[in-house]
């Protein structure tokens, strides 16, 4: 099944069941805001997101380094080159924005939700936003899919108290995590400390069981590491940084 949707390109992976913050100021953007804003409140608000391979999630507004001369680009995909398909990886993710608010000057705040993993089959910038045709992905769970997932909290509550600089008795063993594989390995994903590259590979791993081995060698080698470090402070599990957009 194929949908097209406006296309926000951010320098992050958004995966399903993640929060999304963004603090909406390029005018491309800005249009595309507006445009969903057209859309009756009853129904989905929704655009895409992928992350940025090769490119700026901020066009340049202004000349500068290394040349003072340069030109600003401008249009829907300044920033992303002559071909914005290959700028960007080539699965990401549909948001749904369950709020979008307008400022007194013109920019906008919105929070939106990761729902489905989509691949990115082409771009077109003919218009004042990048839309996109796409492919929604089915997530299959896999072989095992639920003995990975009870493995993958485990070690992920170890990795949550490395990062805390916590002892083991000091956090309830109760705390509140999701017990469905898909949203374990999403939710993880999203949670741990990692770069784009390798968060952009849990996202298109090819079901859910794969995606939670991945998750567990990552857990137990970030969790060696963190243990020679100073202490950091834990992650929320389900919100991401806002954009600067």
């Amino acid at each position: 099944m194929t949908v097209r949707l406006p296309l926000f390109p951010l320098n992050s992976v958004l995966f399903p069941g993640l929060v999304l913050p963004l603090n909406v100021f390029e005018e491309r953007y800005r249009a595309m805001m507006r445009d969903l804003l057209k859309t009756p409140e009853e129904e989905p608000r929704r655009f895409a997101v992928v992350a940025i391979r090769d490119g700026h999630e901020v066009a340049q507004s202004a000349p500068g380094m290394p040349d003072p001369t340069s030109v600003p680009e401008r249009g829907p995909a300044a920033g992303f080159g002559p071909d914005p398909v290959k700028a960007f990886h080539g699965v990401g993710c549909v948001a749904d924005a369950a709020t979008i608010r307008e400022r007194a000057d013109g920019t906008f705040e919105v929070l939106a939700t990761g729902t489905t993993r989509v691949r990115l089959l082409s771009v077109d910038a003919s218009g004042p936003f990048l839309t996109a045709e796409l492919e929604e992905l089915p997530e299959e769970p896999g072989d095992e899919a639920g003995a990975l997932a009870e493995g993958v909290l485990r070690a992920f509550r170890q990795y949550q108290k490395r990062l805390a600089g916590a002892r083991e008795r000091s956090l309830s063993s109760t705390a509140e995590l999701p017990d469905q594989p898909s949203v374990v390995s999403f939710l993880v994903a999203a949670a741990m400390m990692l770069d784009t590259p390798t968060k952009q590979r849990l996202l298109q791993a090819p079901d859910t069981a794969s995606r939670l081995r991945d998750e567990l060698k990552l857990l137990r080698a970030e969790t060696s590491i963190i243990r020679t470090l100073p202490s950091l402070p834990a992650s929320d599990l389900t919100r991401g940084p806002t954009s600067l957009n």
